[in-house]
């Protein structure tokens, strides 16, 4: 079994692959426009969303994340969750954090916690809520 994140984007889906893949070095493995949609239902594509994502599947590092245009109203809200991403190297989690809080909000500054020797969290652009971590040495 896998638990595996959907984000919806609301109309910035594409520009928030492009950010992720800048910032993070995502790998996109496919992703589908509402116009190519090959079984297209009444009322599945917005008024003037064609050309938006309807379904975009991408890796961070080992993780898939899956993530769409949903209804392309331009108001995306992620509320109640936070993506953590890890790592051994306090220098990558330092890029990370300073990569994904570009137009975003930091939440909480990086610094040293009885867990981490480095850990923060940080909203990005899109409202995607972040925390950074570098995993403590065995």
């Amino acid at each position: 079994m896998q638990v595996q994140p959907y984000l919806f984007f609301d109309g910035r889906c594409e520009e928030a692959l492009e950010f992720y893949k800048k910032t993070l070095g995502i790998k996109v493995e496919m992703m589908m426009r509402f116009k190519d949609n090959p079984d297209p239902q009444p009322g599945s594509c917005p008024p003037g969303a064609e050309n938006k994502v309807m379904h975009a599947a991408f890796r961070v590092g080992d993780s898939l994340v899956m993530a769409s245009d949903g209804y392309a109203k331009g108001k995306p809200e992620f509320k109640g969750f936070s993506l953590s991403i890890d790592t051994a190297s306090e220098a990558e989690a330092n890029r990370w954090f300073a990569a994904l809080g570009e137009g975003g909000q930091v939440q909480m500054p990086q610094a040293k916690t009885f867990f981490s020797p480095r850990f923060g969290m940080v909203s990005d652009r899109f409202g995607v809520a972040w925390m950074v971590i570098v995993l403590p040495k065995a």
